[in-house]
């Protein structure tokens, strides 16, 4: 094994916290070093400051190192931490060590001491009683709530787009000190780094020389201040190792005032001035706080949202109301929620960066699945970059799935699901059935939207890999796109290899848009159904007595596409497409299945569990690697029982493969190209997306009536909320 270690030594640059890598070094010239392994930790500072030229030459005082820990997904997101004596320098070298599949040398950040007239003006600064000269030397950022942490989007610029997905530098931080809130270390997996350490406000008050592990605790210890005794400050920000705060109302009836400064050979933060507690109180009591932000809400809710991801807005509202007495706005509350999943599950542009390494661990655990990327280039400006790919389209089919398939009915159902995320797209699915009735899910894929390009990318390869028997019936919907690809399948999709045909219920809601006639829907859906020809040829006399132009309209559609009568056999019974229906509420709801086994203890790496049965209290072990478990029918049915269920809903495996991806670490490492969104695709407000699409009849919850007021009668509004009610609440704005 080599004894030597290539460094990478960043200095008089930033430190970047929130980016989709986690915590990055960034300096104009970076420094590179080759040491030893056996290096000291004073060795270590002399050889740094010997290749930096000597007029920069200064002490060290910091040094910071970056290494890789792997998430949920497999993907990598760095930390940080010090090297401040030689134990910790050792605990570097064996971090590099654990990691070296990932990372090939250590990035180093260095700060350097203040020279001592430096320290002159920092000492003559804190002993300064002038607040109207240090208040003027200074920029005052009001509180302004989520405005404040930038809630509001634009439209996004494609080429700025491209520049921060490869930069990702979009706007400038702070060094150093400012973004060293390493909240990896509170994972479970990692207990070996939890080291991070929160000062306690003794009797709710601050206290001169009071220590901060980091800044972030700083900020949220004053926040939970203010916001427990319902008054507020405004911050002042010299520089990124002074944080510098007072009440809104200082110099008209409070002198409350804080100064928490870095004290660079403590590596702690101390509070070095403070006035005492808040002299005034407000004569109003305010429904919302200005630091009740929606980033201070998302860090209280991730409990609740990491047990459920589809809790209600609703239910976060009155969680914060219960633990500050607050009420928060829905926006902000959604906001938080959005956060919280972030920080929980992961970003969007995280996630996309994660998928080709989740498919390529599938496909090395499971060959025969089958996955499918279609990728465009990547510009920064005019110029391509090489390494990373724009996602376009993606398909893919488990391999159970697609074994399943062969003893289903020769019978597909496609639609499609519009995503409703910061991107957007659509989700294709295709379900099948077998002998019981049972529902498959045999194939899907991520696609831009509806359009010929993606059907025909979905089906060619829904053809070619999963559905390859002939004499196969496909039922869809009347969407143009489908159509299209059908006809220009060169008989992929045409008898006698498969029968295309249409949903029924498609069909009734393009006969309803077409006529307005609801009375006679029930009559186009019972010709449809019509089992012989005699029952079809009544039927349709009935409607053509109603009218030409219904029949005229009906005939433009081939008989053997909707009628039971004509179409061979080949729908096997099924008029609609309902089973895609039922795989699309599945998805959105599979979070909300309750398990009654809970997991005690589990060793991720062999994939043993200790499952607790409730309410009995009943301990079982559970081994995935190999399908056994101590309640025996596992082994014996060969099907996963409560127990399996309830292990693999903790680690978020999913049963169906009876192959799990297992532990990150054993996956192969990843050497394609970085996959990141289209830009093109991005929604330009971060609020919950309007429905774009027209409703029909199939859409009875939503179409609704509007809302009337039953005092009034105007619409918009109940009788509560009714201004000519008599007790209805005075106008807050009249004076």
């Amino acid at each position: 094994m080599d004894d030597r270690v290539f460094l990478k030594v960043y200095y008089f640059g930033h430190i970047l916290l929130q980016t989709s890598e986690g915590v990055k070094f960034i300096c104009e010239n970076p420094l590179d070093v080759v040491i030893p392994f056996t290096i000291s930790f004073e060795e270590l500072k002399d050889v740094i400051c010997e290749k930096i030229d000597s007029e920069m030459s200064r002490k060290i005082s910091c040094i910071l190192y970056r290494y890789p820990i792997p998430v949920f997904g497999g993907f990598v997101q760095f930390e940080s931490k010090y090297v401040t004596d030689e134990a910790s320098l050792q605990e570097m070298f064996s971090m590099y060590f654990k990691s070296r599949s990932r990372i090939s040398f250590i990035e180093l950040y260095i700060e350097f001491e203040q020279s001592e007239a430096d320290r002159n003006i920092a000492r003559e600064d804190y002993n300064s009683d002038s607040e109207e000269e240090f208040e003027s030397n200074y920029e005052v950022v009001g509180p302004d709530g989520d405005e404040e942490q930038g809630d509001g989007t634009v439209a996004p610029d494609v080429t700025d787009v491209a520049n921060t997905l490869v930069n990702e530098v979009s706007f400038e931080e702070p060094s150093f000190m400012r973004v060293l809130d390493l909240e990896a270390m509170h994972v479970p997996e990692f207990s070996e780094y939890m080291s991070v350490e929160i000062s306690i406000v003794a009797d709710g008050e601050f206290a001169v020389g009071m220590e901060f592990s980091f800044r972030e605790s700083v900020i949220r210890a004053m926040k939970e201040y203010s916001i427990r005794r319902s008054v507020d400050y405004r911050v002042y920000e010299p520089e990124p190792l002074t944080f510098y705060a007072k009440c809104t109302q200082y110099g008209s009836g409070c002198d409350w005032l804080i100064r928490v400064s870095m004290i660079s050979r403590k590596h702690c933060w101390v509070v070095w001035r403070y006035n005492g507690s808040h002299t005034y109180t407000r004569s109003t009591i305010s429904q919302d706080h200005s630091k009740l932000d929606s980033n201070t809400i998302a860090e209280v809710i991730k409990p609740l949202v990491e047990a459920d991801p589809s809790l209600k807005v609703k239910s976060v509202i009155v969680d914060v109301q219960s633990k500050f007495n607050y009420t928060v706005s829905y926006r902000k509350a959604w906001l938080a929620k959005q956060k919280a999943i972030e920080k929980i599950f992961g970003g969007w542009e995280a996630s996309y960066e994660a998928l080709p390494i989740w498919f390529e661990a599938m496909c090395h655990k499971e060959t025969s699945a089958v996955v499918h990327f279609e990728t465009m280039p990547a510009y920064q400006g005019d110029d391509l970059v090489s390494d990373i790919r724009v996602l376009h389209r993606v398909f893919w089919s488990y391999y159970p799935c697609i074994r399943a398939f062969r003893h289903c009915k020769p019978i597909v159902q496609v639609d499609e699901t519009h995503l409703y995320g910061k991107y957007k797209g659509c989700l294709l699915v295709t379900v099948s059935q077998d002998g019981n009735n049972n529902i498959v899910p045999i194939a899907f894929a991520i696609v831009e939207g509806e359009t010929s390009d993606a059907w025909h990318f979905f089906l060619s390869n829904l053809r070619q890999h999963v559905v390859t028997r002939d004499g196969v019936g496909l039922i869809s919907d009347r969407h143009e796109s489908i159509n299209a690809v059908v006809e220009q399948s060169n008989g992929a999709w045409s008898p006698p290899r498969a029968f295309h045909m249409f949903c029924i219920r498609h069909i009734e809601s393009n006969f309803l848009r077409k006529f307005k006639a609801p009375y006679l829907q029930k009559l186009v859906v019972n010709i449809g159904y019509s089992r012989t020809v005699h029952e079809y040829e009544v039927r349709y006399q009935r409607l053509r007595e109603r009218g030409d132009a219904y029949t005229n309209w009906l005939n433009r559609i081939p008989r053997e596409q909707y009628a039971l009568a004509f179409n061979g056999g080949y729908r096997r019974g099924h008029m609609t497409t309902n089973l895609v229906e039922c795989i699309n509420s599945v998805l959105k709801g599979a979070r909300n299945l309750s398990i009654t086994a809970l997991v005690n203890y589990f060793d991720r790496q062999n994939q043993v569990f200790e499952v607790r049965e409730m309410p009995s209290g009943l301990e079982y072990a559970v081994d995935l690697r190999r399908h056994q478990c101590d309640c025996g029918e596992f082994q014996v049915d060969r099907i996963p029982c409560r127990h399996v269920f309830a292990c693999c809903a903790n680690q978020r495996l999913d049963w169906q493969l009876f192959r799990p991806l297992e532990n990150p670490s054993t996956w192969p490492a990843y050497t394609g190209p970085r996959f990141v969104p289209n830009p093109f695709l991005r929604r330009v407000t971060k609020c919950r997306p309007k429905m774009t699409r027209f409703l029909n009849e199939m859409d009875t919850r939503m179409l609704r009536p509007a809302r009337r007021c039953t005092q009034c009668g105007a619409e918009g509004h109940s009788r509560s909320r009714c201004r000519r009610s008599a007790g209805a609440p005075a106008d807050h704005n009249a004076q």
